[in-house]
């Protein structure tokens, strides 16, 4: 029975990832191509997400090219005319610097990016923003590890 739960611990604790989340608001506006060279990748033609759906991030999220790669869950809030697709939501990856200065919005999401959130091409949008951090607590799982083996050496002794 210490093994059952022994193992299931460890089960829950493999299977469980902790999530950190940093989310902001801020606008967005679409751009057009060419969009390579990218500041992040430069001509790889593999940088591009499946759909499309990357962005080109202004000075405040660039943070001195750490951007690259950083995954956001983006939703359109609001802007003139309301612009908003209902309940729509995606995922985009950095992938460039704001190619125009200064930088007419926070994020710049290319046109099918854009066009999955909003329903005008040219608008200026309100979109919250938020990067998901996966962190693995590696010291946690490695005490667990061992207090598991422990109960397993003491049922074996035991038994």
């Amino acid at each position: 029975m210490v093994l059952i739960i022994a193992i299931a611990v460890v089960l829950s604790l493999l299977s469980n990832e902790a999530s950190h989340v940093l989310g902001d608001i801020g606008t967005a506006t679409s751009y057009d191509p060419p969009y390579i060279p990218t500041r992040c990748y430069g001509n790889r033609g593999d940088q591009f997400p499946p759909g499309n759906l990357f962005v080109a991030v202004s000075v405040g999220l660039w943070d001195n090219g750490a951007a690259c790669g950083r995954r956001y869950r983006l939703r359109c809030l609001s802007g003139n005319d309301k612009p908003c697709k209902e309940g729509s939501v995606i995922d985009v990856k950095v992938v460039d610097y704001c190619p125009k200065s200064p930088c007419p919005s926070t994020i710049l999401l290319s046109n099918d990016a854009f066009s999955a959130v909003s329903r005008s091409s040219t608008a200026r949008i309100n979109v919250e923003y938020i990067q998901y951090i996966r962190v693995f607590e590696f010291y946690l799982l490695l005490t667990v590890l061992v207090n598991c083996i422990n109960c397993f050496l003491i049922y074996i002794l035991i038994y």
